[in-house]
């Protein structure tokens, strides 16, 4: 059976987005349970959420122009060969 590089890509970027919001999770987890109404608290929390965002969109786009440089390597067809010999 052979993948695609569209399916390893698509794989990719599922994985950084659910990486990115079990992070963005266990921020705001422990900050809603403590109900902590100070202002400098939830600015951190804040800053780190955009961290992540900003994070993940990064990977997001290096995973789409690594994937476009590859297709261009190995041609149009864009599909990995099988490790059948024949």
């Amino acid at each position: 059976m052979c993948f695609s590089l569209a399916w390893l890509q698509q794989l990719f970027v599922w994985v950084i987005i659910i990486c990115a919001i079990i992070a963005i999770i266990k921020i705001l987890l422990p900050y809603v349970m403590s109900f902590a109404g100070e202002l400098g608290g939830a600015a951190a929390v804040i800053i780190a959420v955009v961290k992540i965002v900003f994070w993940a969109i990064v990977a997001i786009m290096v995973v789409y122009v690594v994937f476009a440089l590859i297709s261009c390597l190995l041609g149009a067809g864009g599909g990995l060969p099988s490790l059948r010999l024949h």
